[in-house]
């Protein structure tokens, strides 16, 4: 096994967690991993994480928007893998076979995260995804990538989870197409506010729904605990007046912690 590289990764497995008042989970000041800090740092640099005034697919007034198709370099692709694979091993260990995102996003998040694995891990995973369209001819079938065996194990990922919806797309087709195991699935942001059931946040309803765990690189109580009147890219990006805006809009649409 290759030896892992750490670049601008420092390698840890700390996972302390602590509740937090209007969001599921969140790290304590002192603990948190330095790759978080960083990722937060890259969502910025990157123009993925933007602050002001933004209309969500669900019709919420939100002053947060992700938007991951703003990972559109070669090295943004690859820092991207790297943190993937680092949240996965931390999370939920390297005992797995398959990568899987589904379409669209997740497709290319599925390939640079198997990369990342090989990477810094030196482990051999196989990715996966979704068509959206059936293909009847040539590759045929509703996947890309590895075709999926009975008795695998697979971990999903995907940029953000507000809904559940995809998961609930696609987690069916995996297990009608084998006898698989999700071991987990992880997603760069948990903004953690509720879901469907008005109270709990989409991660954790997901994992209450389908029965495997749920994990997120960072959470937004991380984000705003880095960058509020913090600088990063030599600006402070959260500073009081958008602090109590997002505050306003967390008191609204928190999730409730989960015990």
């Amino acid at each position: 096994m290759q030896t892992a590289k750490r670049s601008f990764i420092t390698l840890v497995s700390v996972k302390p967690a602590v509740q937090n008042t209007y969001v599921c989970v969140s790290l304590r000041s002192n603990m948190m991993q330095e790759y978080k800090q960083h990722f937060i740092e890259f969502m910025v640099k990157s123009d993925v994480l933007k602050f002001g005034d933004f209309t969500l697919k669900s019709g919420r007034k939100s002053p947060i928007f992700m938007n991951a198709g703003a990972y559109n370099t070669g090295e943004q692709l690859h820092k991207l893998g790297l943190f993937y694979a680092q949240a996965i091993h931390d999370a939920f260990g390297l005992d797995f076979d398959v990568v899987f995102g589904p379409a669209y996003k997740g497709i290319p998040l599925s390939v640079v995260t198997a990369m990342g694995l090989h990477e810094l891990y030196g482990k051999e995973v196989r990715y996966c995804s979704n068509r959206k369209e059936l293909k009847d001819h040539g590759d045929s079938g509703m996947f890309l990538g590895a075709p999926l065996r009975d008795g695998e194990k697979i971990v999903m990922v995907e940029d953000v989870t507000t809904s559940g919806k995809s998961i609930d797309e696609t987690y069916p087709l995996l297990t009608e197409a084998a006898n698989v195991t999700v071991v987990g699935l992880m997603v760069s942001l948990n903004r953690m506010e509720v879901g469907k059931s008005g109270t709990l946040c989409a991660l954790d309803e997901v994992a209450q729904r389908y029965h495997f765990p749920t994990a997120s690189i960072v959470t937004m109580s991380e984000v705003i605990e880095t960058l509020h009147n913090k600088p990063c890219q030599g600006r402070v990006v959260i500073d009081d007046e958008l602090k109590q805006r997002i505050d306003t809009y967390y008191e609204r649409y928190g999730a409730q912690a989960k015990n």
